[in-house]
């Protein structure tokens, strides 16, 4: 929370004892902050995209955005889907000296669960396929649905598309070319998505929504799964360390709201340079549950911060097999 300011919000008694306006406004105000975690990807639409969404989709477009400690990058980043949800400049609460007067406010957004909605919680029927629906529409992406590989879709059909995120940092994919060959073999064609940090989302979008099948080691790029098409496969590559309940918390869960097909593949021992940096020996290897004990601190240490993945491809092949089938499934 380093870096929020309180927004204060203050009963008078009577307009009588208000500071005169210096800008009406005809639509209402959405008072929020933008700080926080932001600049992680997975924070940016966990933390800030779908709880606005939630708050102000129901303007449709008819309401003013206010925010409180604005980060410029995150407007330029996400400015196509900020410029969906206002029709209206943002306003800078830190810098704006004027006395803004509007018709009504809502202040704060709130989070349901992590990176998704939960419809039982929302009067308006929003859920992670609307959100996603906008997003399409927001980017003009073509796909709604993956390609289809059920018999009777002729033989004319191209091959389905696997897109591996890259990372270069901790956990990345140290043998991704051999995955690659192992995804060829099934029949994919295989691209490597590198997701850009600091540019408008637009462009990579597009390339997510091409494949069928999104796959990568749990992280922030993992994110991009919003601009799959509803019924693409998903898989994620659980590190090792016992971490399955927060890939499933962080991905796992928000897939299956998403309706897309979703796969979890949790590395073995064998398969983390941790073996190699650390020696089998020591409690990071040896005793994931005593480095859970110790606290966050040391879990996000070796299991996110120093280990990288060198699948197995004969314990992964299986799991492309089954990201092959599941598109054949209706």
């Amino acid at each position: 929370m380093a870096g929020m300011k309180e927004v204060t919000v203050r009963e008078l008694a009577s307009a009588a004892d208000a500071p005169a306006c210096a800008v009406r406004s005809t639509v209402p105000a959405l008072v929020f902050a933008m700080g926080g975690l932001t600049g992680n990807y997975w924070h940016d639409f966990s933390d800030i995209m779908i709880p606005l969404y939630l708050q102000a989709r129901r303007f449709d477009g008819e309401v003013q955005l206010v925010v409180e400690n604005i980060q410029p990058w995150y407007v330029g980043k996400y400015r196509h889907i900020l410029k969906r949800l206002s029709r209206y400049d943002i306003v800078d609460m830190d810098k704006d000296d004027k006395v803004r007067c509007f018709p009504g406010a809502v202040v704060g957004i709130r989070m349901h669960k992590e990176f998704s909605i939960d419809p039982a919680r929302e009067p308006t029927g929003h859920s992670m396929p609307e959100f996603t629906k906008f997003l399409r529409e927001t980017f003009s992406l073509p796909r709604d649905a993956p390609v289809s590989l059920s018999q009777g879709a002729g033989d004319d059909q191209r091959k389905p598309r696997m897109m591996i995120i890259s990372r270069r940092h901790p956990r990345k994919l140290m043998n991704v070319e051999d995955v690659v060959r192992a995804a060829e073999r099934v029949g994919f064609e295989v691209v490597i998505g590198d997701p850009p940090f600091n540019v408008d989302v637009g462009d990579f979008a597009k390339e997510v929504n091409r494949a069928d099948v999104l796959m990568g080691v749990h992280g922030a790029g993992l994110t991009n799964s919003v601009f799959l098409p509803t019924g693409a496969v998903f898989i994620q590559v659980v590190p090792y360390g016992k971490m399955e309940h927060i890939g499933k918390v962080d991905f796992g869960d928000p897939a299956e709201d998403m309706r897309l097909k979703y796969i979890a593949y949790s590395a073995g021992v064998e398969e983390s340079s941790l073996v190699d940096t650390l020696g089998r020996d020591h409690p990071a290897v040896r005793d994931p549950e005593s480095v859970h004990r110790s606290g966050w601190g040391k879990v996000a240490e070796y299991y996110l911060g120093t280990q990288d993945i060198r699948l197995d491809l004969a314990r992964f092949e299986p799991v492309l097999r089954r990201a092959m089938d599941l598109l054949k499934e209706d």
